[in-house]
């Protein structure tokens, strides 16, 4: 069966953005050494437009698939990039999206555990998980790995890494890489059972 895996940035604190969803300032620490390694371990969570600046081609290693909410789809739209993961199957959940402004983009209204459960089932690579906090939290329990860079800032407020209920989950860790720039790598994936 296939995984969801939620590949996210955070700060120290555990905010993915600021409180009026500011990422940049986090941006400030992608250096060469960093990016080659993301770059080199998370090719497929990078946007199309980018990939091919970075050498990138059409293949993906690990994901075939990205589910998104809303508020991180957005951004890019606002942009002008109506297709950020065009090399990937995507999904944006939302209940107040009616119309998909991409053809290359599916809108799901329903319940997303149903979306990611069906997902699962299907052949295919893993399920990217790129945010926000909101749909995370809707979907914590399908989730089986988590791969967290933590970057070098204190936020004190923003949007957390999940937006749901107290429910304490264990992961196991698998990896942890340390950059120069400060920033750490972890990736947890839930105990088998």
């Amino acid at each position: 069966m296939r995984k969801l895996v939620y590949y996210v940035g955070m700060t120290i604190d555990g905010c993915i953005a600021g409180p009026e969803h500011q990422y940049e300032f986090m941006l400030s620490v992608l250096d060469e050494d960093y990016t080659a390694a993301m770059t080199g371990g998370y090719s497929d969570t990078l946007p199309s437009h980018v990939r091919p600046m970075l050498g990138l081609g059409p293949d993906n290693r690990e994901f075939d698939t990205v589910v998104m909410g809303r508020a991180t789809y957005e951004p890019g739209v606002k942009e002008g990039v109506t297709s950020p993961y065009a090399h990937l199957e995507q999904y944006v959940v939302s209940k107040s999206l009616t119309t998909s402004p991409d053809p290359d983009i599916t809108v799901f209204d329903g319940d997303p555990v149903e979306l990611v459960r069906e997902l699962k089932a299907r052949e295919g690579k893993a399920i990217y998980l790129c945010g926000g906090a909101n749909v995370a939290g809707q979907l914590r329990s399908e989730i089986d790995e988590l791969v967290v860079k933590i970057y070098p800032f204190v936020a004190g407020d923003g949007i957390r890494l999940f937006d749901a209920e107290f429910s304490p989950e264990r992961y196991e860790l698998k990896e942890s890489r340390t950059f120069a720039n400060g920033a750490v790598v972890v990736r947890y994936a839930r105990p088998a059972q």
